[in-house]
């Protein structure tokens, strides 16, 4: 009893997926031109079908035409069946170009949804963090794959196998009837009794049907499995290749083509060694739906061969017979020939669900940061109090009672890991795991910018990747030419309208200079840098941070660096200092951290 229960159970919570995948769609702002979609194509199918059932009944007529040699009903049915299969044409292409229509516009609708969900509140940038936690189940391979590959797969097999479906049933009622009535009842004799089974032909199609599902689905039951590891596989090969054209620089100086060409080649052998498993079961199940779809053929023909052969029907009875006979026995084994299909819609199915539940399990961890952010005088930014810590569960910082205020030039120093650019996360409210109260000023969003060791550079015009997260046309050519200038790239002023992968074509020494263009062009009034200055020379340094810093006092803001280099703290007048908490961690564990300010 547990195990019929279990499985009905997993059918359940599988078709709850499923509607929970569906139905934001066909209640969306797009519902009256999807269910108007839908609507339009099951009304086709409902009209194939039909179509169907008038080809069966030509069949009965012709064949019996030409047993009889009636050449006048033998033409005239050949004419009304150029009629018959012209409707079914006109038929079949607007069923198949309306679903693909459908399939188009779900997708759009659903890539669109996932990629405002995966962009929004930084939940990208919280999936990274997620897989360096302990509960790496929870974290979703790929979301790029996801979104691209899997949504498409998702709205395909769903139109083809719910319609595939919706044909098979409709089929089914039309046809039983006919079929029924055709093949006739079945008498024996057992045990000196006289036994008669009305309909025999439909029983033996239901038999029939049944005996293949359950076999198919034993046979099968492993490609869902398979299917769901192809698509991890297969996006772990080509996430790798993608790192090594972004990292081709640093990969070709350390001489790691050894090393990245086995990394690759162990994740193709592990597409191939899938991909030959996902091989061998569908050769093992196509051995059976290629015998079970040849038999089929012949199948109703053995029975129904001796009332033909007493007499009792016609040829174009037999032929009829045979006809309804397919139709049933294939409305019956629709999940026989569809369960490789239904295998790869479950896997897909489970991917964009773990999918979903991703986003969910962000928002419970967002939601227990317990960020107090309030608006606080105009020229200072408090930090009353704050804790930070770490995806495990560890904590790694805390501090109370700091302030910067506009005109402040400020460097925070302190060992590599002790948090001081999660201190910076934080204050720019993407870190997840973080607890504060923080009083800022009204513009503080609006006039905030922080500069990274590792910039990052849109593909494209070069005027693109400067303004960047801004729109170019926002500046004039003369002001982002001046920013390129005083950045020290008066090489680049002329290239404005260059496109190029800039991440790549530039040095790190020129990356970094590009991104503090940004800020001279920008010009906020709060300024975070960490390291951003870590390529360049001490020349460039000096020359670069003394024009952030009368940028910021331009502007009565302030400046908050993290550095190593003795250098950079020549341009500060505050220091921060990280420094260990002792007796706060056991031997084998990083310590924790607090902020002494002088």
């Amino acid at each position: 009893m547990t195990e019929p229960m279990s499985k009905l159970q997993s059918f359940r919570q599988f078709a709850a997926k499923v509607g929970a995948l569906t139905l934001p769609y066909f209640q969306s702002e797009e519902k009256w031109k999807a269910r108007g979609l839908l609507a339009a194509i099951v009304a086709l199918n409902l009209g194939a079908v039909y179509m169907l059932v008038l080809i069966n009944e030509w069949n009965r007529v012709f064949y019996d035409a030409l047993q009889n040699k009636d050449a006048a009903v033998f033409w005239r049915e050949l004419g009304r069946f150029t009629y018959l299969a012209f409707g079914f044409i006109i038929i079949a292409v607007y069923r198949f170009y309306l679903t693909q229509l459908l399939e188009l516009k779900w997708r759009a609708w659903m890539t669109a949804h996932y990629l405002d969900r995966w962009l929004a509140n930084k939940a990208f940038y919280h999936l990274e963090l997620a897989r360096f936690s302990k509960a790496e189940d929870a974290i979703p391979d790929n979301p790029d794959q996801r979104i691209s590959e899997d949504i498409n797969q998702f709205t395909t097999y769903t139109v083809s196998l719910s319609m595939g479906l919706l044909n098979a049933v409709v089929t089914l009622a039309s046809f039983v009837g006919i079929l029924w009535t055709l093949s006739g009842s079945f008498a024996f004799s057992y045990n000196g009794n006289a036994y008669t089974i009305p309909g025999f032909m439909v029983w033996m199609a239901v038999l029939y049907a049944a005996a293949g599902s359950v076999i198919a689905h034993y046979l099968g039951r492993p490609l869902i499995a398979l299917n769901f590891r192809q698509q991890r596989v297969e996006a772990d090969f080509r996430h790798h290749m993608v790192r090594v054209r972004e990292y081709s620089e640093s990969i070709a100086l350390d001489r790691g083509e050894p090393v990245e060409r086995e990394q690759i080649g162990g994740r193709f052998s592990a597409v191939l060694a899938n991909y030959l498993n996902l091989i061998r079961m569908q050769k093992r199940l196509i051995w059976f739906t290629s015998g079970y779809g040849q038999a089929a053929v012949v199948f109703p023909f053995i029975v129904a061969a001796p009332r033909f052969f007493s007499g009792a029907i016609q040829l174009g009875e037999l032929m009829q017979i045979s006809s309804a006979f397919g139709r049933v026995q294939d409305s019956l084994s629709w999940f026989v020939d569809n369960y490789d299909s239904l295998a790869a819609w479950r896997a897909t199915t489970d991917r964009l669900t773990s999918f979903e539940a991703s986003f969910q399990q962000l928002q419970t961890a967002v939601a227990t940061a317990a960020t107090d952010t309030t608006t606080g005088a105009p020229d200072t930014l408090a930090i009353d109090s704050l804790q930070l810590g770490l995806p495990d569960g560890r904590e790694l910082l805390a501090l109370a009672g700091l302030q910067v205020a506009a005109g402040d030039t400020l460097i925070i120093k302190g060992p590599s890991g002790s948090g001081k650019s999660t201190l910076f996360r934080a204050l720019a409210g993407i870190w997840p795991w973080a607890k504060s109260r923080v009083r800022r000023p009204a513009d503080f969003d609006a006039r905030v910018m922080f500069l990274p060791q590792r910039p990052y550079f849109p593909n494209g015009a070069l005027r693109h990747a400067l303004a960047y997260p801004a729109l170019a046309g926002q500046y004039t050519d003369a002001a982002l030419q001046q920013a390129l200038r005083d950045a020290l790239l008066p090489h680049l002023a002329d290239e404005l309208d260059r496109e190029d992968t800039w991440g790549q074509k530039l040095s790190g020494g020129e990356q970094q200079r590009l991104a503090i263009a940004r800020a001279l062009l920008k010009k906020p009034r709060w300024l975070f840098v960490d390291e951003a200055s870590s390529a360049l020379d001490e020349t460039a340094e000096r020359t670069l941070y003394e024009r952030l810093n009368a940028m910021v006092a331009k502007e009565n803001g302030a400046m908050v660096s993290i550095a190593h280099r003795p250098t950079v703290a020549a341009f500060h007048q505050r220091l921060w200092t990280l420094e260990p908490v002792a007796g706060s961690h056991r031997p084998d564990e990083p310590p924790r951290y607090q902020l002494v300010a002088s």
